[in-house]
């Protein structure tokens, strides 16, 4: 599997959407989560290669998520993109101080979205999968 795998976590159904076709339109695999449990579940189970999080989210909000996916030495370099409508200065410095390494206001541009992602990917180190990730198997994220 050569194709890099994406992870967006929003709690929008249509953003989810937008994305999830826009990413795949440029050769992705992207699964979703709606909220922090299913974004953490999937985490573990899949191991994206670069995570879009939204910071409102239900249960958890994004830079809780943010911050305990840093503290886990298998995902520290995985590139973590924050999704907010907030524009705020103070917003963008607590998602750098939770862990992100870059922060998309909504709405955004398509072009824009796979720029930043195909950017952040050809920095990242690449996972190394000989097979598809077998779910029942994957290691777990404490939280």
């Amino acid at each position: 599997m050569n194709e890099p795998i994406i992870l967006i976590v929003d709690d929008s159904p249509t953003v989810r959407k937008i994305v999830q076709l826009t990413l795949q339109r440029d050769g992705m695999n992207v699964i979703a989560a709606n909220d922090g449990l299913g974004a953490l579940a999937a985490v573990s189970d899949y191991l994206p290669d670069l995570i879009l999080l939204d910071i409102n989210l239900p249960h958890m909000d994004g830079y809780h998520i943010c911050q305990i996916i840093r503290k886990n030495p298998d995902f520290r370099d995985t590139p973590i993109i924050m999704l907010s409508g907030r524009d705020g200065i103070f917003d963008r410095m607590r998602g750098r101080m939770a862990g992100s390494n870059e922060y998309l206001t909504k709405p955004f541009d398509s072009n824009d979205l796979v720029q930043t992602v195909r950017r952040h990917l050809a920095a990242a180190p690449r996972r190394v999968r000989s097979q598809p990730q077998n779910p029942s198997r994957a290691r777990r994220i404490a939280y």
